[in-house]
């Protein structure tokens, strides 16, 4: 396998293999080494405050900290040489969530929403990923910056 298809792996895991993303119903629209973009689907289960029907906030942060924990992934593939990329599973199980932080820009209405995330800095040991989130209109949602443990 190349690092493209070991990157489009990386992103079946994400929406295949985790629960919690399985309820989300993330899809990945794009993936690499430098940004990624993920779509979720408006779902009443999401909703934060029923008077406003507006999405939870937690919901918001965690679709942040996957699209910039797929490209805190990408790059770890990126970064590898070739005759060392069959240590890519044992890369990816230590991959983890630092800290991230989100701020809310206005409330989550929309029919779908778009998480982009951008790369700030890819390290040795730690990834620093800009992401934010619009909804079907473009309008921005929030924003946020998550540090992830990457080696």
């Amino acid at each position: 396998m190349d690092k493209s298809q070991i990157i489009t792996t990386v992103a079946e895991i994400f929406v295949d293999k985790m629960p919690f993303n399985q309820f989300l119903a993330i899809r990945v629209n794009h993936l690499d080494a430098e940004c990624a973009e993920i779509q979720l689907p408006w779902k009443d289960e999401l909703i934060g405050n029923p008077s406003q029907k507006i999405l939870h906030g937690g919901v918001i942060s965690a679709v942040l900290d996957n699209v910039g924990g797929m490209l805190a992934a990408a790059s770890i593939v990126d970064k590898l040489e070739v005759d060392v990329l069959h240590t890519v599973p044992k890369k990816l199980a230590t991959l983890g969530t630092i800290d991230i932080r989100t701020d809310f820009l206005r409330p989550g209405r929309g029919k779908y929403f778009i998480a982009s995330a951008s790369l700030i800095r890819a390290g040795n040991k730690v990834c620093v990923c800009r992401m934010e989130l619009h909804n079907d209109e473009g309008i921005q949602i929030a924003f946020g910056t998550g540090t992830y443990l990457v080696g």
